[in-house]
């Protein structure tokens, strides 16, 4: 039997750091177009309070998302043949994103670019893009194991890239979540007991297709034509509370495993607050009360919420060592899950090799 598994990884965080205090001058606005009627500081210490973030991390202005995936690609790809590739598949939702212009460019793919900037020749590595929202890179992971079990590929490169915080409204305070950066995997068959051992996904589209859109500006006086990405707070934490631990569960049922096999769970990287009461809800499922510690890793601190990027950052970081609490040994299986526009859901078990 011919199964899936990650053998490389690989990251790009962008060195410029910034701080919470960064944003105490902006001028914030709410959804009405009024102004906010509290200091920046009390908005500041809430958002820390909610979502766990102290800095995030910005591209300098010369790299784009396209950028990002090829040095995130060159990491992962160190000592592989490249000419072997069947497929590289990039998520990401925005394009490379002028930064003074903030227009999008897809064309061609980011894919195609990360291709041609990886020199290969091969005109059967086959580059697409993917949008899929925040879980993009999973469901990427998700169709690289479908190819490869099909029979129609056995190496795939799978990459999160984006430029968030180039989508960003000033004015909005949601703003101070976005970050940039990217993260890579080499997905290879295999026929050792080991690797993608299930996933799902969903998407909700009936009645949560817009929970997250583009908008102009909450400043009236900015010009209209310029969109940036909205959200509905409050409404995307109750569907994410109650949906995503229900999808995980679902998938550990289909893979004849339970809470107790599970070593860690690695989920995007949105809101600490969130992701906390996603484990909770999870563990309250299987009626299990005691939640390990060290369950879920999280670095969003210091990354802040970075999309499509976030789990193969976090996958990167702990495969290289650079998680102290956090190590992976042969045989011990993982929870990944995502949640993001769309509303779009996807979880994958996988089994160390």
């Amino acid at each position: 039997m011919t199964n899936s598994i990650i053998t490389k990884t690989g990251s790009y965080i962008p060195p410029d750091r910034v701080p919470n205090s960064h944003f105490l001058e902006n001028v914030f606005y709410d959804a009405n177009g009024q102004l906010l009627d509290r200091p920046n500081s009390q908005v500041i210490q809430k958002l820390h309070e909610i979502t766990g973030i102290e800095e995030r991390r910005y591209a300098p202005k010369e790299v784009c998302a396209s950028d990002m995936a090829f040095m995130a690609a060159e990491a992962a790809l160190d000592g592989v043949d490249r000419e072997s590739l069947d497929h590289i598949i990039v998520a990401h939702n925005f394009g490379d994103v002028n930064p003074d212009s903030l227009r999008q460019d897809t064309v061609p793919t980011l894919a195609a670019r990360v291709k041609h900037r990886l020199r290969i020749k091969n005109p059967y590595t086959v580059a697409l893009d993917l949008p899929f929202g925040c879980p993009g890179w999973l469901q990427g992971v998700i169709l690289a194991d479908y190819f490869i079990k099909s029979g129609d590929a056995k190496k795939v490169l799978v990459i999160g890239s984006e430029s968030l915080a180039r989508v960003a409204d000033p004015h909005d305070m949601d703003c101070m979540i976005y970050s940039d950066g990217a993260g890579a995997t080499l997905v290879e068959a295999t026929s050792a007991d080991a690797g993608i051992l299930s996933h799902i996904a969903r998407s909700d589209t009936f009645d949560h297709a817009f929970l997250l859109r583009m908008r102009a500006s909450y400043d009236p006086r900015q010009d209209r034509s310029n969109l940036y990405i909205k959200m509905n707070g409050h409404d995307i934490y109750r569907y994410a509370v109650k949906t995503v631990p229900l999808v995980v569960k679902q998938n550990l049922e289909k893979s004849g495993l339970g809470l107790g096999d599970i070593k860690r769970i690695l989920i995007h990287q949105a809101n600490e607050k969130m992701d906390a009461a996603i484990i909770k809800r999870l563990f309250d499922l299987f009626k299990v009360k005691e939640i390990p510690a060290d369950i879920m890793p999280m670095i969003i601190s210091w990354t802040g919420n970075s999309s499509v990027a976030t789990l193969p950052t976090l996958l990167d970081l702990i495969m290289r060592g650079k998680m102290d609490d956090h190590c992976l040994e042969p045989g011990d299986r993982v929870v990944f899950a995502s949640v993001g526009a769309g509303m779009n859901i996807n979880s994958m078990i996988y089994k160390m090799p």
